[in-house]
Formats: structure tokens, sequence, C-alpha cells
């Protein structure tokens, strides 16, 4: 399956929810989700018809997929090493999505959406204990340090995504140097980190057929 790259903001109506999808602009008031949130399409305001079990799994996989921006070969990979760790399944789901370095990049306040921190990884805008790194899926670790290489630093869309980065605030587990333009994480995130309105349970349920 290719990449969506339609508008963005369908994307949220189809969810029923924000999932920030387009940066700064959905804390404001153009923000396409607030100003019609209701499902897209020609019926779209008058279809509320209930989803059956599989319809709320599917709807919940989707969702979760769109947030992270992954498609379902891989999403499908980290479910099922996620059911050979130890621990709960749907939250350790959770914390291998949450430890991508374009997750990381994105959540330190570098980039204003996932699409922004996939494309800066991948153009090598980035390193991780002084190792280049242009890998997405790369899974950090706990205490890597994540820093902008030196040519970046004067890059003038990195700097305007750190000073907007307070309004929407940066993870207990992660840690932020804005003045050297360095983040590092302080633990792996915990399933009370993660304030996304997400039941991953739903999914386990979905892939566990």
């Amino acid at each position: 399956m290719a990449r969506y790259t339609g508008p963005v903001c369908r994307l949220c109506r189809r969810e029923d929810m924000k999932l920030f999808l387009k940066g700064d602009r959905c804390y404001t008031d153009k923000c396409g989700f607030e100003r019609r949130a209701y499902p897209p399409g020609q019926h779209g305001q008058n279809r509320r018809r209930k989803n059956s079990d599989y319809g709320e799994q599917l709807r919940e996989k989707q969702k979760v997929k769109r947030i992270y921006g992954i498609a379902e070969r891989q999403f499908r990979g980290y479910y099922y090493r996620a059911s050979r760790m130890k621990g709960v399944t749907g939250e350790n789901l959770l914390q291998l999505l949450e430890r991508r370095l374009d997750n990381i990049v994105y959540r330190l306040g570098f980039a204003s959406n996932h699409a922004e921190a996939r494309q800066l990884v991948r153009h090598g805008h980035f390193s991780i204990n002084g190792t280049r790194v242009n890998i997405p899926s790369y899974l950090v670790r706990a205490n890597d340090a994540i820093t902008i290489r030196e040519s970046s630093k004067k890059m003038p869309r990195l700097a305007e995504n750190l000073n907007a980065v307070d309004r929407r605030g940066v993870p207990q587990w992660l840690e932020l140097d804005k003045d050297n333009f360095r983040g590092r994480i302080k633990a792996m995130p915990a399933r009370e980190d993660l304030k996304m309105e997400i039941r991953e349970q739903l999914i386990v349920e979905l892939y566990s057929k």
C-alpha cells in the first residue's frame, strides 16, 4: 500500500479526533478538524452509524498508523515484535512506536509534525551519540543523546520549531536543551507518559484473530 498523500485534515475527521498532522496549524482556529468536526465525504454530516467490534478494532489500528505515519507491513512487524517481548503486548507496541527516531525528533520539538521529522532524519540532520543516523525507524535507547549536526543548526525552520515547542511541551521521559540543539532519552516511555487517546487492546484483539 502506498503512503497517503491527500489532505491530512481528512484523516483527523475520519478518525473523529485531532491527530496533529499539520503541526502548528492544528493549534489555531484554522484547524480543519475544528471547523468541520464530522467525517469527510458527501454524506459525512449524516453518517453516524455505530461500528461493529471489528470496525472499532480496525479504526483504532488505522488511527495509530496515521499518528505515527507508517504503513501496514511495518506496523504489523512492530506488533509481532511487541508480542514476543516481555510485558503487555499493547504497551510494548506503543513503546516501540515512541522509540522511533522520527518520533523522538517530533517529541523534542525539532519538527512540527511526524512527516517533517521523517524528512529531517532522512536528510541526515541528526546524530545519535555522535554518529550520524538517517533512518527514521531507528529505535533509540535510554541515555541516547540526539543532536543536530553542526552544519544544520543554522536552518531557520529548526529555530522556528524549537521556539514553538512550549505550546505542546516535551514528554517527561525526554530532556531538551534548546540552546545547544540537543536532546536526551532519560528513560523508556511508560504507558502513562502517552497522552494520546489510544485503545491499544483493540489492536491486539485485531491481530490475535
